[in-house]
This record gives structure tokens, C-alpha cells and sequence, in this order.
């Protein structure tokens, strides 16, 4: 499996994430972030199987790679 870089946002400290990969064999779209933690925002996710986890992205990330993740 090798990942395409498709672009991260402008309000990461380290300039590493949140970022958006897409998977060359799948055409998946992976996020790299950082965990979603606030206990309360957590309850409220819906049936989190194991292996699975809920990242924060913000909403400027779509808006600057929108055209990238729908492969325009």
C-alpha cells in the first residue's frame, strides 16, 4: 500500500497534521490527527468498534483540499 500526500491544514503546531492521505491501491482516504479525547464529545459517537478512533479535522482542511479528496 503506498499513500498520496494530499495536503494538511495551517493550524498544526508541528506542520505534521491534520492531514488527508489517499491510498493508491484503494483510493481510501486516511486522516492523520490527533485523538478526539473530551469525554463528552466520545459518548456521543456512535457504535466505536474496536480498532476504530474518532480524530479532530478542521473544517479548513476540506475547504483547502476539497478538490484532492474527491479526486477532481
Amino acid at each position: 500500500m503506498a499513500l498520496e500526500f494530499l495536503g494538511s491544514s495551517n493550524t498544526s503546531q508541528g506542520g505534521g497534521c491534520p492531514s488527508f492521505y489517499r491510498d493508491t491501491e484503494t483510493g481510501d482516504i486516511i486522516v492523520q490527527g490527533i485523538a478526539l479525547t473530551d469525554p463528552e464529545k466520545r459518548a456521543q459517537l456512535l457504535k466505536v468498534k474496536p480498532g476504530e478512533d474518532a480524530v479532530v479535522v478542521p473544517a479548513i482542511l476540506f475547504e483547502l483540499h476539497a478538490e484532492k479528496i474527491a479526486g477532481v
